[in-house]
Formats: C-alpha cells, structure tokens, sequence
C-alpha cells in the first residue's frame, strides 16, 4: 500500500484505540482538523453522543490543519497505530482511494454495526464526490461547504455601497474593492482564503470551464491539467493587478486571510461557507452572497463543488469497534444534529432531511444568505467541467500552484507564466505519482 504524493512524516502518533475492562467501554478515537468555532462543535457532538449511550466512547483529538492531520494518519497507519475514524479534508480523497489496504469502506463498517448507508438520503452531490466510479461510498459524509462572498456591512456603508447589495459578478467585486479602498474605509478591499480550492478548482466549476481532461480527473487517474485558458488567466492576472495596486491582500495558502475581515483589515472576502462560526462570532456586522462569476463564461454560474471533509474508517480493527463507529456514524446522520451542525457552523446539511427541516423552521428566511451555498451545490446538474476534482496527489498539486501564485502576486510572473508553470509542473508530478 502507498500513499502517493504526500511527503514523508517523520513520527507516528499513536492512537486512542483501547477498551476500558473496568466499565467494558469501547473507546473510539476521532482524529480531526476543526479550529476555533468548529472544535467546539466537535467536543461538543463528542460529549452527546458519550452521553447517548454506555457501550461506546468517541474520543476527539485535534492533529492540526488538514493537510498536518491526513499526514499524521498516514504515519499512524504505517506505524501500526491507525486511529478508527479520520477527517480527511476533499483534496486528501484521491489519496485515501488510492491507498489499498488502509482503509474500511462506510459501508462495510454500516453493515457491521447493523446499519445501511442509504445515498438517497443525502445530498447528491457530496455523496458522488466521496464514492467510487461503481457508486460504493468510501467514507462518510460529515462536514460539507461551499465557498461563498462575506463582506463588511459598515465598510461598504462608508464607502458609499449599498450594504444590502453584495457584489454578483468579479467586475462588480473588483469595483466594489477599489472604491472601499479610494475612499479609506479598509486598507484593503478584497482578499481570499485557499486560492487552490476557491480561485481555481471552484472557479472553474462556478464558471463550467475545465480544470483537467478525464472530468478533472474523476474519469480516470491518468489525465492532464488544463487550467491555463483565457479566463482562467484574466481572473488571476486581475488579482495580480489589484495586489500591485494594493487594494488585494494574500494572507495564505489555507484559510488564513478569513482573520482579514474578522479584523477589519480588509472588507470582502471569499471562503468556505464552513467559516461563518468565526464570523459569527467575532461579532462585526457582515453580510453573505454568492460566490462571484465571470458574466461572459458560457452557462456561469453553473454549479459549485463541495470542500469540507468527510470521515474516513481506517483497516485493521475489531468487529466490536466498527460496530461503535457505525453507532456513531448513525447518529451524526440524524437530524437534529445534522440541522444544528448547519444551523451553528455554516457547514451544509449533508441530509436531504435536515434541508428540509432547517428549510420549514423558517431558519433561512430569519439568516438571510444561509440557504446560498446549498443552492449553489445543487441548482444545476453538473457538467463534466462540474462534478469536482480528483488526482492521486492532488495536495501536492496544490501545493505547486500556491508556489506560482505566489510568484505571481509578488511580482515576479504573470499569470499566464503562473498558470502555465502550475500546469506543467502539475502535469509531470501527476505522472511521478502514476508511476510513469
């Protein structure tokens, strides 16, 4: 078995994985990357469900950004010390497919537990994403988002926008970032989290232009990385444009720039959906919109792809101890918990049900905007430009492009030269990786 792609970690962390004999409690260890706002739901979700029932206890443990914690779970399972359950963010799904061996298919870990994973159930597009091309579901469905359009309600005031108006197209947001800048009501206008995931990966699915031959990848294995058109390289050498100009502001590969707006820095921002609990809870007066488009790209907006991540059973433990993580697994899904995690952290409802009932609450009509990045998951059926992306190394591949977008914003390339260096050089580490 291998990890393609992914670089050598140098220790293994050993896992919670023991029964208790004096209480006959299976302990089940719950690996995860959720910070800030999105930890406290987790210990949270943790606590109710020990509380739920005597048999079984899940054990949360926070390993770091996504990316540290889908390595510490590849240096746990080569140790021999898996935990039972892992979060893994969307870009680590072609590496745990590809690893033969490590891991137990939700569905055979239902079974054990009594349990059936019914796809008909969830929301169709994040199920197609986390399954094979057979249609078997390989992990479970747990925190799904799409990236949508924050803003400062009280910047756009000052700076004579309409506050109740967010920006629909990426001429509109770059006009709207300019003028928040001229008029001094933000140091900077515009700035955004994951530059991979948003700015490329989303924007060509929102925008139904293709990233990769094979339907990005989710085709096959083998195939090449096209995202170097006209209109990828236009947006990107607008973000150059207005970073020389200072009026956009990097702040990092991952989510890090959502600080810009919590701060006041910087007054729009585009990032995951997943987001909003930070938001929320620094108390600022902000406002939610759709993910901007291009109005010229043929059939925008189309439709987004889901982030987020799903929970991913490794191989090589007890019958018993499956059956604890199907009992858990079954009540993530049910609906009131499924309603709260959406109500609470911006992340979708993974459950058509929980849709449903969040939508009769009347939950959308009092949060205004919450309702967004559901609609834009599911308001077209997706194209083959549209149905996301999959590569065996895709963090590495990311990892290539945040090199040459950083290049790129300092100065030092244009975006062409950017988008043609992340395509070439992506393409040869996709073969590496494929062995060829």
């Amino acid at each position: 078995m291998k990890f393609r792609g992914i670089p050598a970690v140098i220790s293994a962390v050993a896992a919670l994985s023991a029964a208790s004999p004096a209480f006959a409690v299976t302990e089940i260890s719950w690996w995860h990357a959720m910070a800030g706002a999105n930890n406290d739901v987790v210990e949270t979700l943790a606590r109710e469900f020990n509380a739920s029932q005597s048999e079984y206890r899940v054990l949360p443990s926070y390993k770091g950004t996504y990316p540290e914690t889908l390595n510490a779970g590849i240096a746990a399972f080569r140790a021999k010390q898996p935990p039972h359950v892992m979060q893994v963010f969307d870009v680590g799904t072609g590496v745990m497919m590809g690893a033969t061996g490590a891991v137990k298919p939700v569905a055979e870990v239902l079974t054990l537990g009594g349990e059936t994973f019914d796809k008909s159930k969830y929301l169709s597009g994040i199920t197609a994403y986390y399954s094979t091309p057979e249609g078997v579901m390989l992990s479970f469905p747990y925190n799904s988002s799409s990236p949508i359009l924050y803003y400062n309600k009280d910047h756009f005031a000052k700076a004579g926008l309409d506050p109740e108006q967010p920006p629909q197209t990426w001429p509109e947001v770059f006009e709207a970032a300019r003028q928040i800048k001229a008029s001094g009501a933000a140091n900077c206008g515009l700035t955004s989290t994951w530059l991979t995931w948003i700015g490329l990966e989303n924007f060509s699915a929102w925008n139904n232009l293709q990233y990769g031959t094979e339907e990005n990848g989710l085709a096959s294995t083998d195939f090449q990385l096209t995202f170097n058109s006209p209109l990828h390289v236009q947006h990107f050498q607008n973000l150059a444009d207005l970073a020389k100009e200072e009026v956009f502001r990097y702040g990092g590969r991952t989510s890090e720039a959502k600080a810009l707006l919590i701060s006041g820095e910087c007054s729009i921002l585009t990032e995951s959906s997943g987001g909003l609990g930070d938001v929320v809870n620094s108390g600022m007066n902000y406002g939610l919109g759709s993910l901007p488009y291009y109005p010229e790209a043929e059939g925008a907006p189309q439709n987004t792809i889901p982030g987020g991540a799903s929970l991913w059973v490794f191989a090589g433990h007890s019958d018993a101890e499956y059956k604890g993580v199907a009992e858990f697994f079954k009540f993530l899904s049910s609906v009131e918990i499924q309603s709260r995690l959406h109500q609470v952290s911006g992340y979708l409802p993974v459950t058509l049900e929980a849709y449903e009932a969040t939508r009769a609450s009347g939950f959308y009509e009092k949060n205004p905007g919450r309702e967004t990045p559901i609609l834009q998951m599911m308001g077209k059926a997706p194209t083959p430009n549209s149905k996301g992306v999959r590569a065996v190394n895709l963090p590495q591949l990311r990892d290539i492009q945040n090199e040459e977008f950083e290049r790129m914003l300092a100065g030092q390339q244009t975006a062409q030269q950017a988008l043609d260096n992340a395509a070439t050089r992506g393409n040869a580490a996709l073969q590496e990786a494929l062995g060829k």
